[in-house]
């Protein structure tokens, strides 16, 4: 086996550095209203499902037929709206910026 390059090497990590800052250069275009409109439901949503889909294990584990799928449903929604203000506030954020650039 041979030993690398070390020209090779010192220009592959020039031609590196040289992409990341492109890369970082590059601006990002914000998402549009209605993929925030969707990414809002989608939070929404999963937390009910996910926490109904808890619920609904639990009581056919445990036999407790209709308390944890009402609990975790409950507490689903909570998280579902949690993220959903979580998502909103970096929306604004992001909004916010924007305008400040302009």
């Amino acid at each position: 086996m041979t030993a690398p390059d070390p020209q090779r090497l010192t220009d592959l990590g020039k031609r590196l550095d040289e992409f990341q800052t492109k890369q970082a250069a590059a601006k990002r275009t914000p998402p549009s209203q209605s993929g925030n409109a969707t990414r809002v439901a989608a939070e929404l949503v999963g937390g009910l499902f996910v926490g109904g889909g808890i619920g609904w294990g639990i009581d056919h584990l445990f036999h407790t037929a209709p308390w944890g799928i009402v609990v975790f449903f409950i507490l689903g929604a909570a998280a579902g709206i949690r993220g959903v203000m979580r998502t909103a506030q970096k929306i604004n954020a992001a909004a916010a910026a924007d305008v400040e650039e302009k």
